[in-house]
């Protein structure tokens, strides 16, 4: 593993951790306002490092898969947009709109996890 590679993984694991602490926060008042910059900070590193990596391949599962994890890393980006908009109150998402949006990232982003590798395997045999 090139140091490159070994980087994106750091950012990409980082990222992670990032995101669930700061969907965490909002549950303690204290931790609130804090929570929309944790959480997007995250969720930029995390939805970069799925960017950077490609899928030139031929195979059309693989390419509808990357594509859902595309959506599913700008989702967990406006998820953070709207977390801001919620804290501060801003119109016309103040309430707790980037929860929905947060559900369908993380639903696309598990359903990719588990079904590229799947389809990966399948295409080897």
């Amino acid at each position: 593993m090139n140091r490159l590679t070994k980087t994106q993984n750091i950012i990409y694991c980082l990222g992670g951790l990032l995101l669930l602490t700061g969907a965490i926060m909002p549950a303690f008042p204290e931790l609130q306002f804090a929570a929309p910059f944790v959480y997007t900070l995250g969720a930029v590193m995390f939805a970069a490092m799925q960017m950077l990596a490609r899928y030139d391949g031929k195979n059309i599962i693989l390419r509808r898969l990357r594509r859902q994890q595309l959506i599913g890393a700008v989702l967990l980006i406006v998820a953070g947009g709207l977390m801001f908009m919620s804290v501060l109150q801003l119109r016309p998402f103040s309430g707790d709109e980037w929860k929905l949006v947060l559900a369908i990232a993380t639903v696309l982003q598990l359903y990719t996890s588990f079904r590229i590798p799947s389809v990966m395997q399948q295409e080897e045999e």
